[in-house]
């Protein structure tokens, strides 16, 4: 897998970070989405896609290996 996020499209709802705490995080100062981990553990496939489909915004795309 691999992800990645459209940083201009970001609204900063938070909903990546609060399933993926692993792949996502916000900036302090805007909220907006900052990519962790490209290349995500299989574990973590599950939650990086329910990030993206719950993503108000669409910014994230996920390229399936």
């Amino acid at each position: 897998m691999k992800v990645e996020v459209d940083v201009p499209k970001c609204v900063a709802s938070g909903q990546c970070v609060l399933i993926a705490p692993d792949v996502f995080d916000q900036r302090d100062d805007d909220g907006m989405v900052v990519l962790l981990d490209e290349s995500p553990a299989p574990e973590l496939h599950d939650d990086v896609r329910e990030s993206a489909t719950v993503c108000p915004a669409a910014a994230i795309r996920v390229q399936e290996s």
